[in-house]
C-alpha cells in the first residue's frame, strides 16, 4: 500500500477543515458540560476532541474504507486497535486535540495529529497548529517541512549537538512513577534551559526544527508519538526508546528520547534519565 502526494493533501486539508469546524470555534468557549475527567484533573476530553475525531474518521473512512482508523478518543471503546498497528495493512492514527488541558484552559499550545502507518512502519505524519494555521508534514525518506499559514514552506531541521550545560530540551516526568520522577525532574537541572509544554504537538515541531536539543517521554501512546517521531528522524535527528531500540507502531511502554543524534541521545539518556 502506497499513500500518495494527493492522499497527504487529501490528509492535511481533513485536519485544517476539523480545526476549522470543530476547535477553534470551541476554543476559549467551551461550557462546564463541554469539558469532562477522564482519569484525572489533568487528563481532560472535551467536545473539540470528540467532534473533531469523529469528523476526521469519518472523512478517513470515506475515502480509504478498509483502513484501520485508531483515534485517542474511541481507544476506550476498542483497545485491541493499538496492538493491531503493528501488522494492518493501512492505518491512520489521530489526536483531535493534543494538549487538552492546554486547549480546556485556554493556552494556545494544543495541536491536531495524524500518522500514516503501513504494515507496521510510518510513513507520513502530520501536525497541524489550529490556533496559527501552521502545518508540520513529514514523509518517509522526503524530509520533513513547515507549512505557514500564508504559503510559505521550510524544510525543517534538527538542532546542532551541544554539551549538555548549553541544551536546550523537556522531559515529561510529570506523567512518571517514582522514583524516575524525582530523579529525572532532578537531572534537568543539567540542561541550560528546559520546557514543559503539556502537548507532543509542540514538543515535536520544537525539537525537529531545532529550536530543543531534546525531548522525551515515559508513556508512549501512538496517537501522541508516531507523527513526531518521523518528523524528527525526517529533520536529521535520532529517537529510540530508553533501550536503544527503535520505537515502531503498536508499542506502548518502554519510554523515548529524542536527540539531534546517537551521540547526543546517548549523553541524555545517560546524564538525564539516568540509565
Amino acid at each position: 500500500m502506497t499513500i500518495s502526494d494527493q492522499d497527504i493533501l487529501f490528509l492535511g486539508e481533513c485536519l485544517k477543515d476539523a480545526a476549522r469546524a470543530e476547535i477553534m470555534p470551541r476554543f476559549r468557549n467551551l461550557g462546564d458540560t463541554d469539558v469532562s475527567e477522564k482519569t484525572s484533573a489533568t487528563d481532560l476530553v472535551t467536545q473539540a476532541d470528540l467532534l473533531a475525531e469523529h469528523r476526521i474518521t469519518a472523512a478517513l473512512k470515506e475515502r480509504f474504507p478498509s483502513a484501520l482508523v485508531v483515534g485517542e478518543e474511541a481507544y476506550d471503546a476498542d483497545k485491541s486497535v493499538v496492538p493491531a498497528l503493528a501488522d494492518a495493512e493501512l492505518a491512520f492514527v489521530i489526536d483531535p486535540v493534543d494538549g487538552t488541558f492546554n486547549f480546556a484552559a485556554g493556552l494556545p499550545v494544543f495541536g491536531t495529529m495524524l500518522a500514516v502507518t503501513v504494515r507496521g512502519e510510518t510513513v507520513a505524519g502530520i501536525i497541524h497548529d489550529p490556533a496559527l494555521g501552521d502545518t508540520v508534514t513529514a514523509i518517509r525518506g522526503a524530509g520533513a517541512f513547515l507549512m505557514r499559514r500564508d504559503g510559505q514552506s521550510s524544510r525543517l531541521k534538527v538542532a546542532e549537538p551541544a554539551a549538555l550545560n548549553q541544551m536546550v530540551g523537556g522531559m515529561s516526568w510529570g506523567h512518571m512513577e517514582e522514583p524516575d520522577r524525582s530523579r529525572i525532574c532532578a537531572n534537568m537541572a543539567k540542561a541550560r534551559m528546559t520546557f514543559a509544554f503539556n502537548c507532543s504537538a509542540y514538543e515535536y515541531w520544537m525539537v525537529a526544527s531545532g529550536k530543543m536539543h531534546f525531548i522525551g517521554h515515559a508513556k508512549l501512546m501512538p496517537w501522541d508519538h508516531l507523527a513526531g517521531v518521523l518528523a524528527h528522524q525526517e529533520a536529521g535527528g535520532h529517537t529510540a526508546k530508553f533501550d536503544g531500540t527503535p520505537y515502531r507502531p503498536g508499542e506502548t511502554t518502554g519510554g523515548i528520547i529524542s536527540a539531534p543524534d546517537k551521540e547526543s541521545w546517548q549523553l541524555v539518556r545517560r546524564e538525564i534519565v539516568g540509565i
